[in-house]
């Protein structure tokens, strides 16, 4: 099953991190429990993870609460538990994915988003009739507000353009594409506020809305949104297949290519580098990452606009991310270091950035200084840092520093909202 697979992922990073974080290679930590280093190289890929004997014992090894692992804490590993620790397991997961799939508070405040992308008669028109030309341009400026991170101003936004967009969409395929493009914004909005319940819906729309207008640029786009999705919901191997489907329909000719059907190629490809990574796919990175970088060739331009997120320095980002996905820290940092001294116009994209050292510098268990990046990263685009994901990796970070020893590292987390 999925969930089960998702959960044997889960405790192979548990113990890849704590290994890491002791200084121990996995021939070590074999050779201690008198194992081949093949066992411990198994677990940390998510396989084999239903052996609770083996599991407890690198656990214990390692130094790894046993709850952490989904194991009952008890005096020894006798086979008179294992029905016990399965049991165990189950109930951890199930709390975790029922914690996961919690509607988000109304707190939140954007239920006026949501409202706007359910189905039903057309609600009345924000003002006067606008043209192709101004709703245009409000499009782009929502595309702005989302790679400028500003999402308490794009959630304001987005729901009255979504309802003019449906009003103007009647009849109009460059009207319909649009309103794709303001859904495909919504559905980023919503998985950068870890709300994926409310982001199915805006993709559904989106989809939708781009195969009705035509235009294969839309399509793409919206097909980049639904893969992210996918991703996200650990459904990788689908959401590569998507990418890789409509990519093939899409390349060739580059030099002959508009900048905005070059930038929806490109970031589609780019997901699929996200994906494929995720997954643990050297390979299908590799090809995703190689294509992205000729489509780059064509791409002079460095800017961010409604079209043109994408430039070689968005794949040379990517490929930072990858490699923190297979926990090549070194490598990762390594290939960070010359965008660090580069102009990244993009406010979001220069977060990512950051958040990406911080991920490195933590799998290396630099502490301090991925908490520096951290720091950065929030110079950068304040309300990015504040979502879950980066939440997330704070809280993991301030747990990790059991000692102490960081006591600023503790007061950002505080300040987020996770203390450890």
């Amino acid at each position: 099953m999925t969930d089960a697979h998702d959960e044997a992922r889960r405790l192979g990073e548990v113990l890849r991190r704590a290994r890491v974080l002791a200084k121990r290679s996995q021939t070590d930590v074999a050779a201690a429990l008198g194992y081949h280093q093949s066992k411990v190289s198994r677990l940390e890929q998510g396989k084999g993870t239903e052996d609770s004997q083996v599991l407890r014992s690198i656990a214990r090894e390692l130094g790894i609460p046993l709850s952490s692992v989904g194991l009952a804490d008890v005096p020894d590993a006798s086979d008179s538990h294992a029905e016990t620790d399965d049991m165990h397991r189950r109930t951890f997961l199930a709390t975790s994915l029922a914690t996961l799939a919690s509607p988000p508070s109304s707190s939140h405040g954007y239920g006026a988003l949501v409202h706007a992308l359910l189905p039903g008669p057309f609600p009345p028109a924000g003002g006067e009739t606008q043209d192709l030309s101004q709703l245009g341009k409000r499009v782009s400026d929502v595309r702005r507000l989302l790679y400028a991170c500003d999402y308490t101003d794009l959630e304001r936004t987005l729901p009255a353009l979504i309802t003019d967009l449906r009003h103007a969409a009647t009849g109009s395929d460059e009207a319909t594409a649009l309103l794709a493009t303001a859904y495909q914004t919504s559905a980023s909005l919503l998985l950068k506020l870890g709300d994926q319940g409310n982001a199915w819906l805006a993709v559904g729309r989106a989809m939708a809305e781009a195969e009705r207008s035509g235009d294969p640029v839309v399509l793409a786009s919206s097909v980049r949104v639904h893969a992210h999705l996918l991703a996200r919901e650990k459904h990788t191997s689908q959401a590569i297949t998507l990418v890789r489907h409509t990519a093939d329909q899409l390349t060739g000719a580059y030099d002959q290519r508009p900048p905005r059907y070059l930038a929806a190629l490109g970031l589609l490809l780019l997901r699929g580098v996200t994906a494929a990574s995720s997954a643990g796919d050297r390979s299908a990175t590799r090809d995703f990452l190689t294509e992205a970088k000729e489509v780059s060739r064509f791409v002079t331009l460095d800017h961010s606009d409604a079209w043109a997120n994408f430039s070689p320095t968005n794949v040379s980002l990517h490929g930072v991310s990858a490699a923190v996905a297979f926990g090549d820290a070194g490598l990762a940092l390594e290939a960070a270091r010359p965008l660090m001294r580069r102009h990244i116009p993009a406010p979001e994209r220069r977060a990512a950035l950051w958040v990406e050292t911080a991920r490195a510098y933590s799998q290396q268990g630099r502490l301090d200084q991925g908490y520096q990046a951290l720091r950065i990263a929030e110079s950068c685009a304040a309300q990015d840092v504040r979502r879950p994901a980066i939440r997330e990796l704070v809280a993991d970070m301030a747990a990790r520093d059991r000692r102490r020893t960081l006591p600023e590292l503790h007061s950002f987390s505080r300040q987020l909202g996770v203390p450890a």
